[in-house]
Order: C-alpha cells, then structure tokens, then sequence
C-alpha cells in the first residue's frame, strides 16, 4: 500500500518478516501468488469493515460518511501507483480487484442509494445500477497519474472533491440538510476531511 507493488521485492518482503526467501517460497510459487494472495485478504478485511459500517449507520448518508472516512484513512497511505502496478505487472491480483469492484462494491453501492431512496433522502428518479457503476469508477480514476499528477494533486484532496460531486447530486432538500449537518459535525471533530 505504501510503496506500491512493483517496488518490493521479494528480498524486501523476506527481509521485512526476518525469513529467507526459500521460506516464502515454500507458501507461494512467486510474487504474482503472493500479491494475488495478499490482495483476497486486504478485500476481505475490507468487506469485514464495510458491513460492520452499514450495520451500525443510522441510514444512508451516515453510511457513506462513514465509508468516506475509512477510505480517507486508507487513501493517505496508499500509492497510487498502486492499483498501475497491479494492472500492469499482476494480471491475476488485477482480476481479483476486478471482480470485488464490479461485484461487491457495486452491490454495496447499489443497496445504499436504494436504501436511500427509501429513506427520502436520494433523489428517487435517479438509477442505482448507473451510480454505482460511475462511483467505482470515479473512485479509481482518482489514482490516475496522468490526470492527477502526484507533485500537484493529493489522493486524498482528489478522492475528496469526487465524493462531494457524487453525493451532491444524489440529494434531495431533505438529504442535503442531513448531509450538512453530518459534514459539519465531522470537520469540527475529525483531522481527516470527508471523502
């Protein structure tokens, strides 16, 4: 996460857990096993995370306010370069994130903005399917180096004016009050601004 995929090498990874490569090898055929492997469990831990989240918000926009600031978390200390190097360099790490993204996060997505709907908060006209499937990807054009170059955008600022958009445009009067009142107690408490 820190320093992107194609930069550690197996060496690093050995001499960071004080074992020898042979050892490592004894678990995974090559670094594309390692990092396909270490990719399931992070999406894991993050499936744990988000169902804990939806489990304990009190409706749709606090949900999403929450999910903004565990991703601010994780977005400080992310590389961009990494999901460019699980693409380029680790086809099988790649597919793995396809697949959680273009199954899991977007049914999650999907289930906010209808459990919004409902709620009155979301605008009820507009299609979940479409949303989610422009949120994801929002989100992950938001690490892109071409567009946002490191040395004069930061992730984190990136990832920030994305959400806004994204959810600004989901609100209803009624949501946006809401909304509101969430963005304003969560800058006057938290350090990390809301996604």
């Amino acid at each position: 996460m820190k320093f992107g995929v194609r930069s550690v090498s197996m060496d690093d990874v050995a001499r960071h857990l004080s074992v020898s490569k042979k050892t490592i090898y004894q678990y995974f055929a090559d670094k594309d096993e390692l990092i396909t492997s270490v990719s399931r469990s992070h999406m894991e831990r993050d499936k744990v995370e988000f169902e804990k989240l939806h489990a304990e918000s009190a409706n749709a926009i606090d949900e999403l306010v929450k999910i903004s600031e565990a991703m601010a978390r994780d977005f400080k200390n992310m590389n961009p370069a990494l999901l460019y190097d699980l693409q380029k360099f680790h086809p099988n790490a790649w597919n793995v994130w396809l697949d959680y993204k273009n199954d899991y996060i977007r049914q999650s997505v999907m289930r906010n903005l209808t459990q919004g709907i409902g709620e009155g908060y979301f605008r009820p006209e507009i299609n979940t399917e479409v949303l989610a499937i422009l949120r994801i990807n929002t989100v992950e054009l938001g690490f892109s180096d071409q567009l946002f170059p490191p040395g004069k955008f930061e992730v984190v600022d990136v990832q920030m004016q994305i959400f806004e958009h994204f959810i600004l445009g989901l609100l209803t009067d009624k949501g946006r009050k809401l909304y509101e009142k969430y963005k304003n107690k969560e800058s006057r408490t938290l350090e990390t601004p809301i996604l």
